[in-house]
């Protein structure tokens, strides 16, 4: 651990909060470190730059206060003395503050003025690196950094100094004559005056370059062009922060066909609207085609507002005959349950169990559990077809959500069987959607959206009306899609197999 060095100032430190400052990384979430990810974990209080990805947040506990520091041109932008005031403060408070950068915190990221407050207020810290966006250009730019044959040296500069400096640090002078590579941060906005400084300086117009804008983000864009004509394609194109430029030899070396510009999904955005908990099944395989993801819940899963009904079933499971599941969730609820009522899988020893569908199914084998009956049509139709043979003068429990068909229950019935239902969860509607996802609808910026239940497809038309319609719907299953189109908004894609496989295939399957 890196800790300040108070003790040699006559400070008495504070004991009881404890401050991280922790680089997230250059954009894409997954880049961020174990340890950066542990500190998360442990935060009361995140501050964080609005470079950083927002899907970086999702490692925070569920009641962590998450602040975002401000964005330039986008309303009040925290300042410096504030934000280390605030820092200070929490950790006075004896909270577990995380200031959360993008990229690393010593490169360009002002931790130096964040560690002096620190430090003279006694405070315990750890500096956590990231990955900065220049080393990570040269895996996801395909864009050499180094090259042994003519590159050995890289230098970091800032194409934008600061304005109380009475003179520039840089020698453009030394710069001109690097033997390396020259990679330059925070320079769009005065490319034009230090392009024309190195020039003037010595360093040939015609040296290699390439500006890499949002760097390992899923619309990375990158410009190869030379030290003469940045400036001129920063305009021509209209490029904004956050973007670098690299210029030397070492850039003339193209990667064609490199692996992150040629992913199936890349540039392309997703909508997930799982509950925020279950979104990783979706996100991640998504994630790896390139596809950026967006993670908006429609619904969330709650605990029954009785567990005591439950509890008597569960007491209770010897006098059934079929444990029948009609979703994921239901088996997670239920048999952890079970397991804080200090049983065990032996108490399912007598019964047959039965999976609406793949997913359920998928569930179960992760508790070390396989169903006797799981459907080939992810339909409650189908699984009653299925255990109609099955049931007749048989006990059935039934878990369910606190919403949903009847047809499984019903069907049942008829067939014979003894049904008793148990609600193990509830299916909350998400009031309203994040003010950027909204936003990213409405500006057509969403390709796809992803609905794996008729709850969630509900709740979408709920929050999202007629722009709903701006994006490619991806269903679950014949259901889902019919309760889409009841609500005016057909699906372009239906997964088959009805699981989140099927579902990243079907997606795949209509963007190809």
């Amino acid at each position: 651990m890196s800790t300040s060095s108070s003790a040699h100032r006559d400070v008495e430190p504070h004991a009881s909060g404890m401050v991280y400052l922790v680089g997230a990384g250059p954009g894409d979430p997954r880049l961020i470190t174990l340890r950066g990810v542990q500190c998360l974990a442990r935060a009361d209080l995140v501050l964080y730059d609005y470079l950083v990805n927002p899907r970086v947040l999702e490692h925070t506990r569920a009641d962590a206060e998450c602040i975002c520091t401000g964005r330039h041109g986008h309303g009040k932008l925290m300042s410096q003395p504030e934000l280390n005031r605030r820092v200070v403060e929490a950790a006075r408070e004896g909270r577990t503050v995380v200031r959360l950068k993008a990229g690393d915190p010593a490169i360009f990221a002002r931790a130096a003025e964040e560690i002096d407050a620190l430090d003279a207020a006694g405070l315990r810290f750890e500096v956590v690196p990231g990955i900065t966006a220049a080393l990570a250009a040269g895996s996801y730019a395909g864009i050499a950094i180094t090259d042994r044959n003519v590159a050995s040296a890289v230098a970091f500069v800032t194409g934008r100094e600061q304005a109380e400096k009475a003179t520039p640090a840089l020698d453009y002078g030394q710069l001109a004559d690097f033997p390396g590579t020259i990679v330059v941060y925070m320079g769009v906005t005065t490319a034009g005056q230090w392009t024309s400084s190195l020039i003037a300086a010595g360093k040939a117009p015609e040296t290699p370059a390439a500006i890499v804008r949002r760097c390992s983000w899923a619309d990375q864009l990158v410009v190869r062009c030379t030290l003469g004509t940045v400036a001129e394609e920063i305009d021509a194109r209209q490029l904004r922060p956050p973007a670098l430029v690299i210029v030397g030899t070492a850039v003339a070396g193209e990667a064609p066909g490199h692996w992150f510009a040629t992913r199936p999904l890349a540039g392309r955005r997703v909508l997930v609207t799982r509950p925020r908990e279950q979104a990783a099944s979706l996100a991640e395989p998504l994630e790896d085609l390139g596809a950026e993801v967006l993670i908006q819940p429609a619904i969330e899963i709650a605990p029954p507002d009785d567990w005591r009904p439950v509890d008597d079933a569960i007491a209770r499971l010897a006098e059934f005959d079929w444990l029948v599941f009609s979703s994921a969730n239901g088996v997670s609820m239920l048999l952890d349950r079970l397991s804080d009522s200090s049983l065990d899988l032996r108490t399912l020893g007598g019964l047959r169990i039965a999976a609406i569908g793949p997913g359920t199914a998928a569930e179960l084998r992760r508790y070390r559990l396989r169903p006797d009956v799981v459907p080939e049509s992810f339909r409650a139709e189908s699984l009653a077809a299925s255990l109609s043979g099955e049931v007749r003068g048989r006990r059935c429990l039934l878990v369910r959500a606190s919403r949903g068909r009847q047809v499984l229950a019903e069907s049942l019935v008829a067939a014979g069987a003894d049904v008793e239902e148990i609600v193990v969860y509830r299916s909350v509607d998400i009031a309203q959607p994040d003010d950027a996802i909204r936003e990213a609808l409405e500006g057509g910026h969403i390709d796809w959206v992803t609905v794996t239940s008729s709850a969630i497809a509900r709740n979408l038309a709920q929050m999202f009306g007629s722009t709903l319609g701006k994006a490619r719907l991806v269903s679950i299953s014949p259901i889902t899609t019919a309760t889409l189109t009841e609500l005016g908004h057909p699906a372009s894609a239906e997964a088959n197999p009805h699981d989140m496989p099927g579902v990243v295939a079907a997606l795949l399957e209509d963007a190809q």
